[in-house]
């Protein structure tokens, strides 16, 4: 590659990233306004699915997230009635999430999200066994980056 090549935009390995990023979030949208819910709740949401009444700084890090940027949507998710908030006894510091009522009955409305997300993804050009395979390639490269 020559030096007038070197940032070109076509050859980042950024800007692939980024714009199936914002194109993933962008399908999931209509799905998730069935809900009532945003693409960041729904994060939030999975990981509580899996285990509940875990702390913000187990969900920052299982999401990637900093708890200063997960504190906002959290306060959001329990004004919506999806989550309760509640402090440590043993350390004041330490906030625990737990799920709502109303949050856990969501799961079940949820269910078929990721089924439908790859029905509309997939076509001639590209094969749900791609999509998949392109999913475990990017968790591998999350956890190579995510490693340093």
């Amino acid at each position: 590659m020559n030096s007038d090549d070197i940032l070109k935009l076509e050859n980042q390995i950024c800007f692939p990233l980024y714009a199936g990023s914002r194109l993933i979030t962008k399908a999931y949208k209509p799905l998730l306004d069935e809900l009532g819910i945003t693409y960041p709740q729904y994060l939030v949401l999975l990981v509580l699915w899996e285990k509940d009444n875990i702390s913000i700084k187990q969900i920052s890090s299982k999401l990637i997230l900093e708890t200063n940027t997960l504190t906002p949507l959290l306060k959001r998710m329990e004004n919506s009635g999806l989550i309760t908030r509640s402090r440590s006894e043993e350390d004041e510091r330490t906030v625990y999430i737990k799920l709502s009522s109303k949050g856990k009955k969501l799961k079940e409305r949820a269910q078929s999200i990721p089924s439908k997300l790859i029905e509309q993804l997939s076509s001639e050009d590209i094969s749900v066994s791609e999509i998949l395979q392109m999913k475990e390639t990017l968790c591998l490269l999350i956890d190579k980056i995510n490693e340093k």
